[in-house]
């Protein structure tokens, strides 16, 4: 299933930098980055309450948020795109 994760983390001081980067690097694990803070992911039902586990874990519930909007299976007709940086299709074999 699709599932678009954004986040907004509190960059007010060293801590809070130090988070947005490692809530970046753990989307970047499981996604593709399609906004600064805007990730589009395929995951599985347990690879999404793992991904929420650690996301949540890196947090500061205080000043930092997160959001998962769960697309579905049918998402290739649920998503518009317009403008720059045309996504790739994550679920074809990727050639390098």
């Amino acid at each position: 299933m699709l599932v678009l994760i954004t986040y907004d983390v509190s960059t007010m001081d060293k801590e809070g930098r130090r988070r947005l980067t490692k809530v970046a690097k753990k989307c970047v694990d499981h996604g593709q980055r399609v906004q600064n803070s805007v990730f589009e992911c395929i995951l599985d039902s347990t690879q999404l309450r793992k991904l929420k586990y650690e996301l949540e874990e890196l947090i500061d519930k205080d000043t930092d948020s997160l959001r998962f909007y769960n697309l579905g299976e049918n998402y290739k007709t649920k998503v518009d795109h317009m403008g720059a940086k045309e996504s790739y299709d994550m679920e074809s074999p990727l050639i390098l």
